[in-house]
């Protein structure tokens, strides 16, 4: 999600509480094959049906991007026209120009489109329909019987590839100098009107809708248990899928726990000095962070055409988030470099670019405001687990999670921010399996 601090805050979440990529029917892959000999576990109590789930086919996909979007991207760079930037400034502003015009530099002469478009087409990728979308998912199977299967959601602005680095380790452990016993069938959804799903053409995307049509793939997809994890956008959903479909889930995991103060004075003055420091020090810092939610969830269509048109303006804009949300000191001495690689970012960011959906996806910041909530949320009654990072643009304190959710397991960790899988992938993988090793 966004920010949550001062009158943003309280807004949000009392509503929250409350020529690109085609498909390859031919690829009749052993994945594929895989993928229809799943087995629906038994239960003894009827499960919740998704309304959205169907028998729509699931076809093979692969990233495939026209030599003629790449030119274009390419003439688009070559034309940019730079702003001005007040003298002995970086960041403070918005993004600095300096890295900014190195980023575009390594874009327009370095970067390497097809080899990151062959790096993501490793992992086992399909299209379903869903409630009249067209959903692409990784859905990549481990060999180990016995594994959990785990849909991991992404927010916004990431992507499937902020899973990149994790896929492999969660699939495979032992390839990965793990216990085989930590492993998972790994299903990573692009949301509706992000990279390679389908743009919604109506309004009313929200978040618990949003929920409903994962609910409906993972129906689709034969898993009548499952695992669910994520942060930003993927924190909310999921925790509106816990909410409508608890007996699906045998655990919620969130790197980014939503959960307003206890009615409970105890309860809500029970904060240790540690995160009452490191909330009150992030809410500060995000004080100054809400302009461009104030703009997505009004008038995202207004920015959409600049950043639609303008792949310097697109990068602009997301890089700002990936450096202000990630662990690294603010101002001249906060490097991106020394955090993700210039091919991470450029790859999220081309994601977005090639597939025009920089104006589809700033919608579900309206629509979390605008549409009105069918279930609203009392109390999560599904196992969950909670890797809370310093550079978070929430902290939520121990207490006020307990009191809202079935809380089995909470970590304060020692470095990290948003971006937790593509920013710590070893540590957030470690969090992941020891929180699930629980329910296991």
């Amino acid at each position: 999600m966004a920010i949550h601090c001062g009158a943003v805050l309280t807004a949000i979440i009392a509503i929250a509480l409350g020529s690109v990529a085609i498909a390859k029917p031919d690829l009749l892959t052993s994945s594929l094959a895989k993928l229809n000999k799943i087995t629906p576990s038994s239960s003894e109590k009827p499960m919740p049906q998704s309304k959205l789930a169907n028998n729509a086919p699931i076809v093979p996909f692969q990233v495939e991007i026209s030599d003629a979007a790449i030119e274009d991207l390419q003439r688009r760079l070559a034309a940019t026209r730079m702003p001005d930037q007040i003298a002995d400034t970086t960041w403070e502003y918005g993004t600095d120009s300096s890295y900014l015009a190195e980023l575009i530099d390594y874009w327009q002469n370095d970067f390497d489109w097809k080899k990151q478009e062959s790096e993501l087409n490793q992992f086992d990728q399909f299209k379903t329909e869903i409630d009249g979308l067209d959903m692409h998912f990784i859905h990549q199977r481990s060999e180990n019987p016995n594994a959990i299967p785990l849909m991991i959601v992404h927010g916004w602005p990431g992507s499937v590839a902020e899973f990149s680095k994790i896929v492999g380790p969660l699939t495979d452990p032992v390839a990965h100098g793990g216990d085989i016993a930590d492993s998972y069938h790994v299903i990573a959804p692009s949301l509706p009107g992000f990279g390679f799903s389908e743009r919604p053409n109506e309004p009313g995307y929200s978040p618990e809708k949003i929920a409903h049509i994962l609910a409906g793939l993972m129906q689709r997809l034969g898993y009548e248990q499952y695992a669910i994890a994520g942060g930003d956008w993927g924190a909310i959903i999921n925790r509106y899928l816990a909410n409508n479909y608890p007996e699906r889930l045998i655990g919620l995991h969130s790197n980014m726990v939503l959960a307003g103060p206890p009615a409970d004075e105890a309860q809500r003055d029970d904060v240790s000095e540690a995160v009452s420091s490191l909330r009150n020090a992030r809410t500060a810092y995000m004080l100054n962070e809400v302009g461009y939610q104030r703009i997505q969830g009004t008038k995202p269509q207004s920015l959409g055409y600049g950043l639609n048109d303008s792949p310097t303006g697109l990068a602009a804009w997301i890089i700002e988030k990936f450096h202000g949300w990630s662990d690294l000191p603010q101002g001249a001495d906060g490097y991106l470099d020394d955090y993700f690689t210039k091919d991470e970012l450029l790859t999220n960011i081309a994601i977005y670019w090639f597939t025009e959906t920089i104006t589809s996806s700033t919608r579900i910041y309206y629509e979390n405001s605008k549409t009105p909530v069918a279930k609203p949320i009392e109390y999560i009654d599904v196992p969950t687990g909670v890797a809370v990072y310093p550079a978070e643009i929430f902290i939520t304190p121990r207490s006020w999670v307990a009191a809202a959710y079935d809380l089995r397991h909470y970590s304060l960790m020692e470095e990290g921010g948003h971006f937790a899988a593509l920013e710590q992938p070893e540590s957030y993988i470690n969090e992941l399996n020891t929180f699930f090793r629980l329910l296991r």
